[in-house]
């Protein structure tokens, strides 16, 4: 048995570390729980075939295994597909859509979500996706590995070291940069989503994830910058704007939360996994974290498991 020092407790050190304490290794994940990881702040959409309309084909290759990977490991994830809708004087973005995509169907979006009747005449819907709430997938991860003994701290690490710090390992790779994402956490009682909602428009796509208790994550932007404060005035309002396109009742929605974070990047947006000076880095998930990082993971396992046959057999 080896034992193994995770860096960061985001969803990338989670799902490293949840492998590693299913294989019977010993454990440690370090980490600041005064910084929140930028997957704290993210939507949880486990949407391969949507995100092909602008992501590399890896995504889709590595996130349609998502959605099962993570059933096995946390509650509440929702098979309950995506829905995507544009406005009347938009309606080309939602034909450009379809034709970067496929796995959908053209649908009366109220056929879908009651609540939209009136408001979009047509909308594609990608009937094999699925959500989770990261929230509480993360703090679910976290409590599953505490009783099987994986010890959270910030202490010195004392095994091989993975690092899966985000942004924050930037020092080490260089090439990773810093992508700016801002959301809301809006609740509102006067209107039901079962699934997520991904309005199409030239200058701010959004979507609308919804969660327990009436509550909906709206999101999320994304700025090539390293501005980690709080969301701007202007990212605010065409939020709150295109919510008001979705449904106009969001409009009476009470803003329970505002947040910004990092996303860390390579150049093609495609995470990458390294190692160098004795340790293993696992990094640029860019806006697909919870659709990648349980297949990244995988893979690290792969390569670990590789190299110690290796070792063994040297």
């Amino acid at each position: 048995m080896s034992r193994w020092s995770i860096l960061g407790c985001g969803v990338a050190g989670l799902c490293v570390a949840t492998l590693l304490a299913e294989q019977g290794e010993a454990v440690e994940v370090i980490g600041d729980d005064a910084r929140l990881p930028a997957s704290w702040f993210a939507g949880g959409m486990l949407a391969p075939w949507c995100e092909a309309e602008s992501a590399p084909a890896d995504v889709i290759t590595l996130g349609q295994y998502s959605a099962a990977w993570w059933q096995q490991r946390v509650s509440g994830v929702q098979h309950n597909g995506t829905l995507v809708v544009a406005p009347p004087r938009d309606s080309q973005e939602l034909n450009r859509f379809a034709r970067m995509t496929d796995q959908h169907q053209w649908v009366n979006p109220a056929d879908i979500e009651p609540a939209l009747a009136g408001r979009f005449a047509r909308g594609l819907f990608f009937a094999g996706e699925a959500h989770l709430d990261p929230r509480r997938a993360l703090t679910e991860m976290r409590q599953t590995l505490q009783q099987c003994g994986v010890r959270f701290d910030a202490r010195q690490p004392s095994g091989q070291v993975i690092d899966c710090r985000g942004i924050h390992a930037r020092t080490q790779l260089p090439r990773l940069r810093a992508v700016r994402g801002e959301m809301l956490i809006l609740q509102s009682h006067e209107v039901q989503f079962d699934r997520p909602i991904r309005l199409l428009h030239p200058r701010f796509p959004c979507y609308l994830v919804p969660r327990r208790e009436g509550h909906f994550m709206l999101g999320a932007t994304m700025v090539e910058s390293d501005d980690a404060s709080p969301i701007s005035a202007r990212a605010m309002m065409e939020l709150l704007s295109a919510a008001y396109a979705i449904h106009p009742a969001l409009a009476e929605a009470r803003i329970i939360e505002s947040g910004s974070g990092l996303r860390p990047a390579y150049p093609a947006n495609l995470p990458e996994i390294h190692y160098h000076q004795h340790t293993f880095y696992l990094n640029g998930m860019y806006r697909h974290g919870f659709l990648l990082a349980p297949m990244m993971a995988e893979q690290l396992m792969q390569r670990l498991s590789a190299e110690t046959h290796h070792e063994h057999s040297a």
